[in-house]
């Protein structure tokens, strides 16, 4: 960098870039400022948060807004810097300086200003002072209370004087008065905060309060980050006020020069109507990870051109699809959207989703979905699939259970009616028509009490099969509300909305919007979201590309499709303080011990249980292919007592000749019994008997027999 000494330019005096940003007041920017002294060469060009800065003499630079980052610290014994971020907790003190006061009113001046702390402080003088009749010798310690202002008379200090065995009084001094001045150490602290706030405290010197730290004197100087714009550049600038380099303020003689003005889109925004339509070009575009999924999106990069047609503010819905296979997808739809909606069912997968939709939707009226069994302790009754119920209001039920202290514990509840008459399945039953009647009315004013904190799986009946536009279902209806489109909007090339089974509507906004289109397809356009979008824009004097007064008619997409980091964000803006669900109550487990069984009922429930699952499992196994199930043995003979039982012969060897093919039978039959059956002939079937016994013929059972020791051997 070369650096020259501080130069005339333009009638003024040129100062470090550090003391005129620490001088300025952001009320009265923007400034216009020229460079005189200081040049940063290619070779050394200032690369700060990602920007270059490159200063020559005779730039211009245009300061648009400051902000104090921090604040540097200079040792002054050694020349030392270092930087401390403004909002340093640590304390500081004010050296007292070295030369003395010519007067009080000097000394007094010198002192911080709107501060609580600035008083009192001590000092003293190196000569007498008198006071009319009373004389203060040298040396005398004099502590400043305050300033007393008198119309018409010179303004005085008051200050408190001790004097020899702790007497003391009160003196007033005029301001005027002349002599050798020494400001005494204070124990008064100031934070940096306090310092950088207040002028006079900026050209004082401090040392750190706390002991530890050196105690050697420091010059403390404010660090701001500047934001500017120059008239050769089109982004904005960010650099640090220590930056070395001189400048003279030409405000007042450069108002002509054309500075481009980077605007955000709120900016754009609060810009007149008749600023509109205008070409702008993007010298900044939006983040890489937008919170927008939609095909202009690709448009909005650095150097590119756009129309915007008009600003305004947009009533806006967002929806979502339903959880699915698929990711979930969100999109902000307009109002004036052209397709038509029908209502669709909402689900609740607890009580608790009942009660909040039906404080927006009275009267609400639901169908079981999921069977739930009924738990007496925790007052959770029975719901069965199909059963209809409507929410009538809020209440408080009595739990059967007692809590840990042996109290009653009560609980919200919804109480509901149940609208579908049970099935008795009875329909022998003799009753006249009216005794039905009456039963089915009571059935259908018959309460139930559902605990707020009850899991439950209900589905909303619906009544309603009118299409809708999208602005006349918020004026209607409570959201969130589930819907699905059913004529698409004829306007849109490509409707996203269509084909979805269901779209639930989140909630509605009113957005500052700006309807912009490509420089090469004037009249197909989008609404874009100022404050959802963050990059920079700047007017150009192009002229739009259509006839003067002749627009040409715009077709606008009203669908824009966003990220779940948008839907996340809205949900979070429109958060309220809501209870969270209620929890089901503790239970007393030492009243809820279920008496001992003996063990034969147990038993017995137990192979009833078992009874009741052998029949369907009986009625598989007549299904099954490889069922061989052989008919009943026939009744022993008499005298089976007295006969002892054939062994059971072994099973076929690990080591056995597999050559034959033939595994030995393992059959549990009397041998001899087997001898004395009379021939199929001689046998005379039992009409009254209940089984059906088929004789088999021998040579039948040979031939089955060889098939299959083929298929064993095969």
């Amino acid at each position: 960098m070369q650096h020259t000494e501080a130069t005339v330019m333009a009638g003024t005096v040129a100062l470090p870039l550090q003391e005129f940003i620490a001088s300025l007041d952001n009320a009265c920017l923007p400034r216009i400022l020229q460079v005189c002294s200081g040049v940063y060469f290619q070779g050394s060009i200032y690369e700060i948060s990602g920007s270059e800065v490159c200063f020559s003499t005779g730039d211009l630079i245009k300061v648009i807004n400051t902000e104090l980052l921090s604040v540097c610290c200079e040792d002054i014994s050694n020349n030392e810097k270092f930087e401390l971020p403004i909002n340093h907790t640590g304390l500081f003190k004010v050296v007292p300086e070295e030369m003395p006061y010519g007067t009080v009113e000097e000394m007094v001046s010198l002192r911080p200003i709107g501060l609580d702390s600035c008083l009192p402080f001590t000092f003293t003088s190196r000569s007498k002072i008198t006071l009319g009749d009373f004389i203060l010798g040298t040396g005398t310690a004099l502590t400043v209370l305050c300033v007393e202002k008198h119309e018409g008379e010179e303004d005085q200090v008051r200050c408190h004087v001790k004097g020899l065995q702790e007497a003391s009084a009160d003196v007033c001094i005029p301001l005027s008065s002349r002599g050798e001045f020494y400001e005494c150490e204070s124990e008064e602290c100031f934070t940096l905060q306090e310092i950088m706030s207040s002028a006079s405290l900026r050209s004082r010197r401090f040392r750190f309060n706390n002991a530890s730290k050196s105690q050697r004197p420091l010059i403390l100087s404010p660090v701001y980050q500047v934001q500017a714009i120059m008239n050769m550049r089109k982004n904005v600038l960010k650099f640090p006020s220590s930056l070395e380099v001189d400048v003279v303020d030409v405000t007042d003689i450069c108002k002509d020069v054309d500075f481009v003005t980077p605007l955000s889109l709120t900016e754009v925004v609060s810009q007149p109507d008749e600023s509109f339509p205008a070409v702008v070009e993007v010298l900044e575009g939006p983040e890489s990870r937008s919170v927008f999924k939609s095909d202009w999106m690709t448009a909005l990069s650095k150097a590119e051109h756009l129309i915007l047609h008009k600003k305004g503010t947009s009533a806006m819905i967002l929806l979502s699809s339903l959880k699915s296979r698929k990711a979930q997808q969100y999109f902000l739809v307009s109002q004036q959207y052209g397709g038509r909606f029908r209502r669709r069912p909402r689900e609740f997968n607890s009580v608790y989703e009942l009660y909040v939709a039906s404080i927006q939707a009275p009267g609400l009226k639901v169908s079981v979905t999921r069977n739930c069994e009924e738990i007496e302790e925790e007052g959770l009754p029975t719901l069965s699939v199909g059963e209809q119920l409507e929410v009538v209001t809020c209440s408080r039920m009595e739990l059967p259970c007692e809590s840990s202290t042996g109290q009653k514990q009560s609980v919200e509840a919804l109480l509901c009616q149940r609208l579908q008459e049970p099935d008795d399945g009875d329909d022998d039953d003799e009753e006249d028509e009216d005794d039905k009647d009456r039963v089915k009315v009571d059935d259908e004013k018959e309460e139930i009490f559902l605990p707020l904190y009850m899991q439950g799986h209900f589905l909303e009946i619906l009544r309603d099969n009118k299409k809708y536009k999208l602005r006349d279902l918020g004026k209607e209806f409570s959201l969130p509300l589930d819907v699905k489109v059913v004529s698409r909007d004829g306007e849109l090339e490509n409707d996203p909305l269509v084909g979805f089974p269901c779209l639930r509507i989140e909630g509605a906004m009113l957005e500052p919007t700006i309807q912009a289109s490509l420089l090469h397809k004037p009249d197909y356009c989008f609404e874009i979201p100022a404050k959802w979008l963050s990059m920079s824009v700047s007017f150009t004097k192009d002229p739009v590309p259509w006839p003067n007064g002749q627009p040409p008619k715009c077709h606008i997409n009203r669908v824009t499709e966003v990220t779940d980091t948008f839907f996340y964000e809205f949900r979070k803006q429109g958060s309220s303080d809501e209870a969270p669900p209620p929890r089901p109550p503790k239970r007393n487990l030492s009243a809820l011990k279920p008496s001992k069984k003996p063990k034969s009922s147990k038993k017995a429930d137990k192979s009833k249980h078992r009874t009741d699952k052998s029949v369907p499992t009986k009625t598989f196994s007549d299904l099954t292919l490889n069922n061989k199930k052989r008919p009943p043995a026939p009744p022993p003979p008499a005298n089976a007592d007295d006969e002892p039982s054939p062994p059971i012969l072994p099973r076929k060897p690990s080591g056995a000749d597999t050559t034959r093919g033939k595994a030995l039978p393992n059959t549990y039959v009397r041998i001899e019994e087997s001898k004395k059956i009379a021939p199929p002939c001689d046998i005379e079937a039992d009409e009254d008997s209940d089984h059906d016994y088929e004789t088999v013929d021998e040579n039948l059972v040979s031939m089955m027999k060889t098939a299959q020791e083929n298929v064993l051997f095969y």
